[in-house]
């Protein structure tokens, strides 16, 4: 410090930011620390980037087995996602299933 090495480091003079760890128990604190400094995420956000990543992947594709393929892999992270966020699984994610699945005509 004396010879001013930490004189141009961003923040210098500012508070640091305590992130909001409450929601967290206090006993996986640490480990939820080193794994977030690690860069893992949740199986959820990953499922949710898979997700997102595979959108925009079909909106390149043409008709054809591949395209196929990748909306069922699709499907399956969808299912697959809101089971794992406990939530029941919503027409609105599929609707190209949707009128299928309300005719009642048939």
């Amino acid at each position: 410090m004396a010879r001013g090495e930490f004189d141009n480091l961003p923040g210098r003079g500012k508070p640091l930011v305590q992130e909001d760890l409450s929601g967290i128990p206090e006993e996986l604190r640490m480990a939820y620390k080193v794994l977030k400094n690690a860069g893992c995420v949740p199986p959820e956000v990953e499922l949710v980037n898979e997700v997102q990543s595979l959108r925009r992947l079909l909106l390149d594709l043409d008709d054809g087995e591949e395209r196929r393929k990748k909306v069922r892999e699709l499907n399956f992270k969808l299912m697959k996602l809101e089971i794992a966020l406990k939530r029941p699984v919503s027409l609105d994610l599929f609707p190209q299933y949707q009128d299928k699945l309300l005719d009642t005509s048939k």
